[in-house]
């Protein structure tokens, strides 16, 4: 079985970026979808790699002619979308697609593709994530003040929709949540494939269980973490 979809969303900070690579190394017939955006690169950001960089005229193009699975316009100035072809292109190779994409992007996604599997990651704490944004090294000098202040209240925006994701996890041990993560993948390419359940597969559904929204909605640890950025 292949073409499965999955949706990993976090706000800026959270690590997410080094999760899904974690992900993809350690999981195998696994292909990412790399977003379009009308941006310029940013440090050392590589085209094809980073994002795939367009012209507003070539990014309207593809718009026009319906290639984007979902797209959106941030602060109204650059377009971002992801391209219904990655998901086409695992599908012929027998590999399973996974997008990092925010909530917009993921409602959208997930409004045309409802068998796609959601992933919210969360920060340990607001306090936590202020501290990776503030020790974060984007330029010489770090993030500005009014770019970390944004990021934190987009943080907490987001966070209001943890709740529509098929499963959440909290990003406080990499190990952890790459073992979480890659539960995830590896129980739904088992239900999906049918058949009888390793030991190995039976323990990382057990893992993968342990993460769903539904098992989580109670959890009084996520419960704070939310809180701490609705209280701000």
């Amino acid at each position: 079985m292949s073409g499965l979809l999955f949706i990993i969303s976090a706000p800026s900070g959270s690590g997410k970026s080094t999760l899904v690579n974690e992900l993809l190394r350690v999981v195998p017939k696994l292909e990412f979808s790399v977003s379009y955006t009308t941006r310029p690169p940013r440090g050392s950001e590589r085209d094809g790699h980073d994002y795939n960089f367009v012209t507003r005229e070539q990014f309207e193009a593809m718009l026009a002619h319906g290639e984007f699975m979902e797209h959106a316009t941030v602060f109204g100035q650059h377009y971002y979308g992801t391209a219904k072809h990655y998901l086409e292109d695992a599908r012929i190779h027998g590999h399973d697609l996974l997008l990092d994409i925010d909530v917009q992007g993921a409602s959208q996604v997930k409004t045309s593709h409802p068998e796609a599997i959601s992933v919210f990651v969360l920060p340990p704490s607001r306090k936590v994530l202020e501290y990776r944004l503030r020790n974060r090294n984007e330029g010489a000098h770090g993030l500005m003040e009014d770019v970390i202040e944004r990021r934190l209240k987009e943080a907490s925006n987001e966070i209001k929709n943890y709740d529509r994701y098929d499963y959440i996890l909290v990003n406080d041990i990499l190990e952890e949540s790459v073992e979480q993560l890659k539960s995830i993948v590896v129980s739904h390419r088992a239900t999906a494939d049918k058949h009888q359940l390793t030991s190995e597969e039976q323990r990382l559904q057990k893992i993968a269980e342990s993460c769903l929204q539904a098992t989580n909605k109670n959890d009084s640890r996520i419960k704070e973490i939310v809180n701490s950025f609705t209280a701000n």
